[in-house]
């Protein structure tokens, strides 16, 4: 999504290839170990053994904490006006997930949200959407863009447009390999974290090769694994790409917030929850 803080600015990559790559080896049934899934009791266990990040609560929790680390805050649903070019190459970043300009995600955005509600303020943008993908211009956005996107971000179905693309191209496919994995939690949560940020393409330090990386390693539950083996190693992963990007090179969303949940063998992310993002101190009770 959008950036560690709006300093250090972390993006998005790729994004514009999760649909298609993991959403749709989700529909297949082509993630690793999703025809053994129901069968595993490793698996069994591990949802019993506390809610998965989708129940509501849990959900929460998550947009919480990738706000913490995205915007500074874990008022997450004061996010739907943000926008702004934080100069890293993909243009315009946007909204409660960070959807660029230049990755495709926000114009599948506005296209959404041009199906729902016909003449919005945002559809006449398309075509200039559609020009600027894969780059950072601007052009036939400026100026008045982020005043219409601003705009936009008041009318309640602009924002459940942004919340269902959320779901549908970062969530849902994390959380569905997360529980494939015989992840609890925590490690969906991890899971949702790093498709925020590096999205699901093909180059290297994209979710599924993070998850490679990590699998040479470790084995996830699912496979006999222990689970915070696992999820040590994929943190390691997780690390090793953001280090690849100066702009995803703070780490700390990773060794101030997730491994404390995990060193303190926190595993259903149960409250409360104390943790820091890039130095700035967070508690959910």
């Amino acid at each position: 999504m959008v950036h560690a803080d709006r300093e250090s600015s972390p993006a998005t990559v790729s994004r514009r290839t999760l649909v298609a790559v993991l959403g749709a080896a989700v529909a297949s049934g082509a993630l690793i170990g999703t025809q053994r899934a129901s069968a595993a009791p490793s698996t069994r266990a591990a949802r019993a053994a506390g809610a998965g990040l989708d129940d509501p609560a849990k959900k929460e929790i998550a947009m919480e904490l990738v706000s913490s680390a995205e915007n500074s805050s874990l008022d997450w649903k004061a996010q739907y006006k943000y926008i702004e070019d934080i100069g890293d190459g993909r243009g315009y970043t946007a909204g409660i997930i960070g959807f660029c300009s230049g990755t495709g995600d926000m114009l599948d955005l506005v296209q959404l949200y041009a199906d729902r509600k016909s003449g919005n303020v945002l559809a006449k943008y398309l075509p200039a959407l559609r020009k600027v993908n894969g780059s950072d211009s601007h052009a036939g956005l400026d100026p008045d863009y982020p005043d219409d996107w601003r705009r936009a971000a008041k009318d309640t179905v602009f924002q459940q447009c942004q919340n269902d693309e959320r779901d549908r191209v970062y969530f849902n496919p994390a959380v569905a390999q997360g529980k494939t994995d015989g992840l609890r939690a925590l490690g969906q949560f991890c899971y949702y974290d790093a498709i925020v940020m590096h999205g699901d393409g093909g180059d290297p330090t994209s979710f599924s090769n993070i998850r490679k990386r990590a699998l040479r390693s470790a084995e996830p539950p699912a496979q006999g694994g222990d689970e915070t083996t696992y999820l040590n190693a994929f943190l390691d992963a997780r690390v090793w790409a953001m280090k690849q990007e100066e702009a995803h090179s703070d780490t700390s969303r990773v060794d101030t917030e997730q491994r404390v949940f995990l060193r303190k063998g926190n595993l259903d992310l149960n409250t409360p929850l104390d943790w820091k993002t890039y130095g700035d101190s967070y508690h959910i009770g």
